[in-house]
């Protein structure tokens, strides 16, 4: 073997590990996360800090990684071309066509472009140095590009896309939690924290009808000492002649220091004296913006008001930090399990239990505005639900089996088989 055909067969590799350098930085910079590449560029990692700064100028890098991987092939097709045709002939052009693309598509674009998805921060890494060299050769041809692509997004009119939207958020904590990166816990407190915005005060409230409270004009003291036992709450609101009255709320803190407990002077202090004011809110306000208002005026509850005026609930503090880590429960709480299973595809529903939650728990994609499953019961049936009542909805039997005269407390909901429900 001649000097010359050395040449052309070192020269044959070389192209080749360009094209396959190309190919693999290209998809890695399109798969790299931008968090783990901070992560490394914060611990103190230079090139993962230079390969930050060169995803942020992405359109630039594809430009030249393009340029480059074309330029390549195209050099590494004429010398296969001229090489194939001298041995060959003119059937060399079609040697050399065939050659080519295999030997291109298996270790110049498949071969580079799976390993560097497999780990796209340590192959964007490596590629920097030498992508930064390139991008400075290249940058009068990058700016043409650059410049093309203003006038096409200015004649297609075409919508600036950046940033990651909710759920492609909540798309990635899925796939993080199925590849094993954070647990089920972990999971569910993300994808709260991310859909926590979207949350209205009305969803979470304690509706009007389950409010404890406390009538100014008539409860004595030992009413009150009754109340704070038999709910187990440590704050109840107030009112004077109606509920909608309300005029703030006691902590049972102040009221058996200062009034009802023992060394506390009876007659030296007023119930009204210790009642704290209390905001209230309409039922679209978000609960983010809730707990910052809660926040900034230290107070655990508000009252929520219809437009009329009228109190149609209570929220606590509690209620929003529930929706964030889930349900808390203290040594002084009932727990009360809103589904119980009750048989195969069968449980026991409180009226009051989410709507939502229960279509989740069936398996079920209904989008209906209504809160509660006793709520949605009464729609269904148009009328006050009453003991014994059925209706059937889609694949799901419901029986109501406790109700009292103004609403459904307890249902018994079944998931009918397939070949029912047809």
């Amino acid at each position: 073997m001649d000097s010359d055909s050395i040449t052309i067969i070192a020269v044959f590799f070389i192209l080749l590990i360009l094209s396959a350098y190309f190919s693999s930085t290209e998809t890695a910079f399109s798969s790299l996360s931008r968090v783990r590449l901070k992560n490394m560029a914060e611990d103190g990692n230079k090139k993962a800090h230079l390969t930050l700064r060169l995803e942020e100028d992405y359109d630039r890098i594809l430009s030249t990684i393009l340029i480059g991987n074309n330029l390549v092939n195209i050099l590494l097709s004429s010398l296969a071309t001229l090489v194939f045709v001298g041995m060959f002939g003119n059937a060399g052009v079609t040697i050399s066509t065939i050659v080519v693309t295999v030997v291109v598509l298996i270790f110049g674009e498949v071969t580079p472009k799976s390993l560097a998805k497999e780990r796209p921060e340590k192959f964007a890494i490596f590629a920097s140095p030498f992508l930064r060299v390139l991008m400075v050769i290249l940058n009068p041809i990058n700016c043409l590009f650059v410049l093309w692509k203003k006038l096409l997004a200015k004649i297609f009119r075409m919508e600036d896309t950046e940033g990651i939207s909710e759920q492609e958020l909540l798309t990635i904590v899925d796939a993080a939690q199925q590849d094993g990166g954070i647990d089920e816990q972990e999971g569910e407190l993300i994808r709260n924290v991310i859909e926590f915005n979207d949350t209205e005060v009305e969803d979470i409230l304690t509706p009007r009808v389950q409010l404890v409270a406390i009538d100014l004009d008539t409860a004595g003291q030992e009413e009150i000492a009754e109340a704070f036992r038999d709910s187990g709450f440590s704050r109840l609101p107030v009112y004077r002649k109606n509920i909608d009255n309300i005029l703030g709320v006691i902590n049972v803190k102040d009221f058996y220091t200062q009034i009802y407990g023992a060394g506390a002077d009876k007659n030296a202090v007023s119930v009204e004296s210790i009642v704290n004011p209390v905001a209230c809110v309409p039922p679209t306000m978000k609960i983010s913006k809730l707990l910052g208002k809660l926040q900034s005026s230290k107070s655990h509850l508000v009252t929520v008001s219809d437009e009329y005026g009228g109190i149609i609930g209570i929220v606590t503090l509690e209620d929003v930090l529930e929706e964030l880590v889930g349900e808390i429960w203290d040594e002084h709480d009932r727990v009360v399990e809103g589904f119980v299973p009750a048989g195969s595809d069968t449980y026991k529903v409180l009226g009051m239990a989410d709507l939502d939650d229960m279509f989740d728990l069936f398996g079920l994609d209904y989008d209906i505005d209504i809160a509660t499953v006793g709520g949605w019961a009464m729609d269904e049936l148009e009328k006050i639900p009453e003991t014994g009542d059925h209706f059937v909805f889609g694949p799901l039997d419901i029986t109501v089996t406790k109700a009292d005269e103004r609403k459904a407390e307890e249902l018994l909901i079944r998931k009918l088989p397939e070949e029912e429900t047809k």
